[in-house]
């Protein structure tokens, strides 16, 4: 049974940072693209960043200087750290993990408040 379990978010001050991380299992990870998106009441899920299994990134434009994206493949995660993050980015936050040909999964995302 595949699982992805985010966790990290919460209610955080402008310009404050939170670290998102997403947890999988029954899955061969390593395998695996991960992204991070993101949903906004009202609004269409979002990407937000990447990392393919070989290692590379990419950024939204409207978080790019602000986020980064790693993974740690002995750990099975995937994390997201934010910072200066503004009003604009709260959302639920969902991990996604993708692969070629092969069937691709959500976790359930966590929120992210931003607000003072």
């Amino acid at each position: 049974q595949v699982q992805l379990v985010e966790s990290g978010g919460g209610l955080v001050q402008p310009g404050g940072s939170l670290r998102l991380s997403c947890a999988s299992s029954g899955i061969t990870f390593s395998y695996f693209d991960m992204e991070w998106y993101r949903q906004a009441p009202g609004e269409q899920r979002e990407l937000v960043a990447a990392v393919t299994s070989g290692g590379d990134t990419n950024y939204s434009d409207s978080v790019k200087g602000r986020v980064t994206i790693s993974r740690d493949n002995a750990k099975n995660t995937v994390y997201l750290q934010m910072n200066d993050l503004k009003p604009e980015d709260t959302a639920v936050y969902y991990c996604h993990a993708r692969r070629v040909h092969r069937a691709d999964y959500w976790g359930h995302g966590t929120q992210v408040t931003v607000s003072s």
